[in-house]
């Protein structure tokens, strides 16, 4: 299958406050619609969450504009999810070169830097038009926001991030991710903007989804 790295609709990429207007709420929307605005996975995808929880996976790649352009959003849209829902990254790896930015993420999230450096590294990359593909690279920048070369170094090097990067491509594959930025629900679910048509359509689908979830259970 050919993959797109990222989404080319220029409608998703007007996200700023489209998605928070209660003028957009899922109550005025069109109900979303199987195969229309997400699909149902033939094969269920594995989830690391106990039961009465509901995971929720965002795909994404750091070199990814539309990523980019989703993060600030997302992160709103995150902070207000119900109890229930638990929310995880997942950085994607549609060819090798990839995998740096999936140990970055991942030594990042060892280190407990998510909340510092996460939307930092997209500013670097996208903003100051920084090259963070190689290893030396970025465990050069990291080093340069005061993060202690050696440990960020180890934990970029590690075993862990190894292993967590092999489970990163397992889960894409699992769900059957074309593109990026993409939302995964419950191990059963797939959404993106493609599929959707805009970013804010993609998280009025989620929270269709997750709420169907719910009165299920």
């Amino acid at each position: 299958m050919q993959r797109r790295t990222f989404f080319t609709h220029t409608g998703s990429l007007a996200l700023s406050t489209a998605v928070l207007t209660p003028s957009l709420s899922l109550a005025q929307a069109n109900t979303p619609r199987e195969g229309t605005d997400f699909k149902v996975l033939n094969r269920a995808a594995p989830v690391e969450t106990p039961a009465g929880k509901i995971e929720l996976i965002e795909f994404f790649w750091y070199s990814c504009p539309h990523c980019n352009a989703f993060e600030p959003v997302l992160t709103q849209w995150v902070r207000k999810l119900p109890k229930d829902v638990v929310f995880k990254r997942v950085p994607v790896a549609f060819r090798d070169d990839f995998v740096p930015q999936q140990r970055l993420f991942y030594a990042l999230e060892a280190l407990n830097l998510i909340d510092t450096l996460h939307a930092r590294v997209f500013a670097a990359i996208h903003v100051e038009k920084q090259n963070l593909t190689q290893g030396a690279v970025i465990i050069d920048w990291v080093a340069k926001q005061g993060i202690d070369r050696d440990k960020f170094a180890e934990q970029f090097n590690s075993f862990a991030a190894t292993t967590k990067a092999t489970r990163a491509r397992q889960l894409q594959t699992a769900y059957e991710v074309e593109g990026v930025p993409a939302l995964g629900v419950a191990g059963r679910y797939y959404t993106d903007g493609a599929l959707a048509k805009s970013m804010g359509r993609v998280l009025q689908v989620v929270d269709h989804l997750t709420n169907q979830i719910r009165r299920a259970a």
